[in-house]
């Protein structure tokens, strides 16, 4: 697999954004700080609501192998989808658990941070030119011995 560029991760990583923020907090409750997304709404059906919550969380682990991420984080991000799937099917709390969870904002959060330590890696220095700095020692004694016979 080709390792994506710079500017695509950052794409991934714009509509993960939009897609977390859909799913999982874009409807405000009223005269609270509290909001709930698609997501929680959906599950509301019982079983079915929850499979379809699972198998819209799926879409950001397509876009983290999109973007390179690592087996481990792609191991948490199943954990969180499992934990979400899981709690969501508990009567009566589940639909609590599903709108407070928030799975996929979390695992767009563990792409993003996978991916700004990837970014933030140095590359490795240049190797010292050596030929260069023979070549102008040469260059720099040619001239000096000229400039010594010349005087």
């Amino acid at each position: 697999m080709v390792k994506p560029t710079e500017a695509q991760q950052l794409a991934i990583l714009e509509r993960l954004d939009k897609f977390s923020r859909f799913t999982d907090s874009s409807i405000s409750i009223p005269f609270t700080r509290v909001t709930i997304g698609v997501e929680a709404i959906i599950g509301l059906l019982p079983v079915v609501g929850d499979f379809a919550g699972l198998v819209l969380s799926g879409y950001v682990l397509i876009e983290a192998q999109r973007a390179g991420a690592s087996k481990d984080v792609k191991l948490r991000m199943l954990r969180n989808m499992g934990i979400d799937f899981l709690g969501g099917l508990l009567p009566v709390v589940g639909d609590g658990f599903d709108a407070i969870y928030k799975a996929n904002t979390r695992n767009t959060r563990l792409l993003r941070n996978y991916l700004e330590k990837q970014l933030a890696v140095e590359p490795p220095s240049p190797a010292f030119p050596w030929k260069t700095l023979i070549g102008l020692s040469i260059l720099f004694a040619v001239i000096t011995g000229g400039l010594t016979l010349v005087l």
